[in-house]
């Protein structure tokens, strides 16, 4: 891109990367907060299997429009740490979205429980699990 005749070489390749990371982001975020019990409990979690599509071609747009911004600037980026750590959690975000995929796309889909629960539970203040019904002691 360096080397390109064109000046728009760099700010389209930044602009695919960018529109490749919203997809994702986003497509993500809503299986997340599914999972989670916070959004749409009402909708069945096998209503969310074409976020996988739109997280692998997020994924894939990234990839490379980033190989090729990763070309831009090699020598500096490659002995970067804060950008040696930020490929470490892409992996690790990948590798954590595979036994997320198998579980959506089984025939036993229901809730996250355990740990994800008791997170989601003390972020709200409430148990997600439960409606809150009327007071006992009040009777309201």
């Amino acid at each position: 891109m360096r080397e390109s005749p064109s000046v728009w070489a760099f700010p389209t390749v930044l602009t695919l990367h960018t529109t490749g990371m919203a997809i994702l982001v986003g497509a993500s975020w809503l299986l997340d907060l599914r999972l989670l019990g916070i959004s749409s409990r009402s909708t069945p979690l096998a209503a969310y299997r074409w976020v996988f599509p739109a997280i692998t071609f997020g994924l894939i747009v990234n990839l490379v429009t980033g190989v090729l911004l990763f070309i831009k600037n090699a020598t500096t980026w490659g002995t970067a740490v804060p950008f040696g750590v930020k490929m470490l959690l892409v992996v690790v975000s990948v590798v954590l979205l595979l036994p997320i995929r198998k579980y959506v796309n089984s025939d036993e889909v229901g809730e996250i429980g355990g740990n994800a629960r008791l997170a989601v539970d003390g972020i709200s203040g409430e148990p997600q699990g439960h409606r809150r019904g009327p007071d006992r002691r009040t009777g309201a």
